[in-house]
């Protein structure tokens, strides 16, 4: 079996790597490809790479390449975890909407709306190349912003998931709260990527105990402060929102805060010059203590699981992806991408049936949907006009001012990146 990474080169590399050697009983992996245009990061995390497997004694090899036909050239899935315009792109996404008072983030609002727009195209190439080297491939994707990529892969007839880490997270959290494993705690997650709500806890599979009432009632103090919203509001919804929904529910509050600290983007470029320091110690052979905190929590876990199923060598049956809705949620088009438990195997993702939406989150649902529709045709298409109307369209912007300031700014800091531009 053979594995590609692109975006091989990130300092992510090494949590997947760890989960891929540990794991390897569940996905056996002969070859894992890493492939990234930048060698000097390349050689760093390579390295690094080649010594966990070592330490860890598996037999697989790690290949490094910038040349992506060949990374892509026979592999079973290539999973993609590219940022185009590295952390000086981040940086920008999350500091010029804060100029219009508008929440700045890679992946919400504005700062979202210039991440797609540089990186649809991308993927859509390297998707193009990978059908053209083996059809057969599956895509994973986890490069954000993941619902917006994935439907612009589905759409372009690829066979691709989307995954993210929210759930997995989650459930880890659940699970320690609970006093249970890991694989005990099924959830009912439901929304879009980065908007999603779980509106119940259960124990043993689909059919099981709901404890979310539970969990709320014994440890909603712990639940809300991890997640930065007042314990109240879980009490009146009686579900727990991702932690993205504080940029909904608080909106003006997480403005405020933003402009008085260093921007994320900051923080995590400071940290990736360490953790590169680190993978250059010939000495390292694990992934170091600093990676936790630089983010993607679980994800070689939920990785290594979701290859797995695809590739049909096991992994859970139940797992949160991104797919297509197909009348999963009634109040949404067929061919939107929705987050969701699902039958996953070597045919893709089959959504689990999902029981009423309170209209509160379906209304929310639905009007970010038609966000993500415009922005992909703006990613697509190119055009200030598209980018405008993508942008009023957004929960988090909605007034003509702030849409037409924002287009300006965003065309502004991304030209070199929009072809059209």
């Amino acid at each position: 079996m053979k594995l590609t990474v692109v975006g091989g080169g990130s300092t992510y590399t090494p949590e997947l790597v760890d989960g891929f050697a540990r794991l390897r009983d569940t996905l056996p992996v002969e070859e894992l490809v890493l492939m990234d245009p930048a060698q000097d990061r390349l050689d760093l995390v390579g390295g690094l790479a080649r010594r966990i497997f070592a330490r860890q004694g598996h037999p697989g090899r790690i290949t490094t390449t910038t040349d992506l036909d060949q990374a892509v050239d026979g592999a079973d899935a290539v999973l993609l975890q590219l940022r185009v315009g590295g952390q000086a792109a981040r940086e920008q996404d999350e500091t010029w909407p804060l100029e219009c008072g508008c929440v700045g983030q890679e992946t919400t609002g504005a700062g979202g709306l210039a991440k797609a727009l540089r990186t649809v195209p991308v993927v859509l190439d390297i998707a193009d190349r990978v059908r053209r080297t083996n059809p057969h491939a599956w895509i994973i994707d986890f490069t954000n912003p993941v619902g917006i990529v994935t439907r612009a892969l589905l759409r372009a007839g690829h066979k691709a998931v989307g995954l993210c880490n929210v759930a997995i997270g989650l459930q880890r959290k659940f699970a320690a709260l609970l006093g249970v494993e890991p694989p005990e705690v099924h959830l009912d997650h439901v929304g879009l990527n980065h908007l999603t709500w779980e509106t119940g806890v259960r124990l043993g599979g689909p059919e099981g105990e709901d404890v979310l009432p539970k969990l709320l009632t014994e440890h909603g103090d712990k639940i809300a402060a991890d997640l930065r919203l007042p314990r109240p509001l879980f009490d009146r919804l009686g579900v727990v929102p991702s932690y993205y929904l504080r940029y909904y529910y608080a909106h003006d509050e997480v403005v405020r805060e933003l402009g008085t600290k260093p921007s994320r983007a900051a923080e995590v470029a400071a940290m990736e010059r360490e953790l590169l320091t680190l993978y250059a110690d010939p000495a390292l052979d694990e992934k170091p203590a600093l990676l936790a905190k630089r983010g993607g929590a679980y994800y070689s876990e939920a990785a290594v699981d979701l290859a797995a199923a695809l590739l049909g060598g096991g992994g859970t049956p139940y797992q949160v992806v991104n797919t297509y809705n197909r009348g999963t949620l009634p109040f949404l088009p067929d061919d939107a991408v929705i987050e969701v438990q699902a039958a996953v195997g070597p045919q893709g993702a089959s959504p689990l049936p999902v029981p009423t939406v309170d209209p509160l989150y379906a209304g929310l649902m639905a009007n970010v949907t038609t966000y993500e529709d415009l922005a992909l045709e703006a990613a697509l298409h190119g055009g200030r006009t598209r980018v405008f109307r993508a942008l009023l369209s957004h929960p988090l912007i909605g007034q003509y001012e702030y849409a037409e300031a924002l287009t300006d700014r965003l065309i502004a800091h991304n030209r070199e990146h929009l072809a059209w531009a």
